[in-house]
């Protein structure tokens, strides 16, 4: 997304009534800028850090107003029931589109809605991931001085949009598994999955109604956010499919990655890095940021989004997830003869005879035994370890610049190890 587009929307938004901007600093709160014990930056906070209580995945946000902690899944159940509920097909049809009802026929719009609509979206969710991006954004809210529950259905919709990306990627990429088991299109076929999953985007806009009902220009900065992230994530899925075959060719041909590096980060920047960038900016703008923060947390949660995928590239070629157990097919970007950020820091790393001798197996689309090979010549360069430095360096660097804006408060270094954890998670 454009930065001075996205700085331009945060000049038009006026902090929500009864908060202060979350930019302005409370006097009894010490600042990064001048709290002596802290100096002028924040490193990303990791485990070992106790200067307050210790945070970790598990932990929830504090802030302002923060009872229970916010979890996902009430906001998830509200916008996708895991039963048919009566209102759910109301709720997704168009004012006044399908007029009075006979009873019966209500019943059964209801449970054709759920089957067709809900059902496909909600076997995935609820067959794991972590729901590190909607509590990611919920945290930058709290990290922001305000009270991130009253949001959840903005944070719900987020995962709900990556929930149907998913779906719809996976029939794209022909993957039979997802989480560990048979991937949406073969539980519901591949019309009702595709159509499942791209309905799950328009899921912001239930979200948005519910929890901005009257505030006109914060509800246009949302959804101009939520749309230019959709845009460049579908952007990055047409680079994605289309592969990076002849960039590949002609680094090999002349030694040279620079623009096979490029154009590989771009998609993942696009792909992964905008969806998580635009959760972020979305969390800054309605808990009333400036525009520095609006455009640091967004530069945030693009280096996670972009840093996550490098490090789901690496775990792909270890071919685990949590605890050793298979998410997906071990080595399946290798089987599809895909090009990704390990295997072009491969290639830079090997000497050019064999880097094309590795590049020849993954193209011609390797049995399992002929990718565990090239799993473990890319290992073996170093390829791994370098990619895993650089993901870690990326989200490093973002969070300097947004500790430097924030408050000090348990919040902000929540918000920190949550970035920092959410690289060591394999499933998406």
């Amino acid at each position: 997304m454009p930065a001075g587009q996205q700085g331009e929307l945060t000049h038009q938004t006026v902090p929500p009534q009864g908060r202060q901007p979350a930019g302005d600093t409370r006097p009894d709160t010490p600042h990064p800028r001048t709290d002596p014990h802290q100096g002028p930056h924040r490193p990303l906070p990791g485990p070992q850090r106790h200067d307050t209580a210790p945070a970790g995945p598990d932990t929830p946000p504090h802030g302002p107003g923060t009872g229970a902690p916010w979890t996902p899944e009430s906001d998830i159940e509200h916008l996708y029931p895991a039963r048919p509920r009566p209102g759910t097909a109301e709720d997704l049809l168009t004012a006044d589109a399908a007029g009075p009802l006979l009873p019966e026929t209500a019943r059964r719009l209801e449970e054709r809605v759920h089957t067709a609509l809900i059902a496909p979206v909600r076997g995935t969710v609820d067959h794991g991931g972590r729901r590190w991006r909607p509590r990611l954004a919920a945290t930058v809210v709290e990290a922001l001085g305000a009270d991130s529950r009253r949001y959840g259905p903005l944070w719900a919709a987020c995962e709900l949009l990556h929930t149907g990306s998913l779906i719809v990627d996976d029939i794209q990429d022909g993957a039979p598994l997802r989480r560990g088991r048979p991937s949406a299109h073969l539980v519901h076929g591949t019309a009702t999955a595709i159509n499942a999953g791209t309905m799950a985007y328009f899921s912001m806009h239930r979200a948005v109604r519910r929890t901005l009902p009257a505030d006109g220009p914060l509800r246009t900065a949302v959804y101009e956010t939520y749309l230019d992230a959709l845009q460049s994530a579908h952007t990055g899925q047409a680079l994605d499919i289309q592969g990076h075959h002849e960039e590949m060719a002609a680094a090999l041909d002349t030694g040279d990655t620079a623009v096979l590096e490029q154009l590989v980060i771009l998609t993942h920047r696009l792909k992964s890095g905008e969806p998580v960038a635009g959760a972020f900016r979305i969390a800054a703008l309605v808990a009333g940021a400036g525009p520095a923060e609006c455009d640091a947390l967004a530069a945030l949660g693009r280096a996670v989004g972009t840093a996550y995928q490098i490090t789901d590239d690496v775990a792909d070629l270890r071919g685990a997830g949590p605890g050793g157990t298979a998410a997906k097919r071990p080595g399946e970007d290798l089987l599809n003869g895909k090009v990704t950020h390990p295997l072009v820091r491969a290639v830079a790393l090997l000497p050019r005879d064999e880097a094309r001798r590795l590049w020849k197996e993954v193209r011609s689309g390797p049995d399992p035994d002929g990718a565990a090979r090239a799993a473990r010549r890319v290992a073996d360069s170093g390829a791994l370890d370098l990619c895993a430095a650089e993901a870690r360096r990326m989200v490093r660097d973002a969070w300097e610049a947004v500790a430097a804006l924030l408050p000090v408060s348990p919040s902000s270094l929540s918000l920190g190890r949550l970035c920092a954890e959410a690289l060591r998670s394999r499933i998406a």
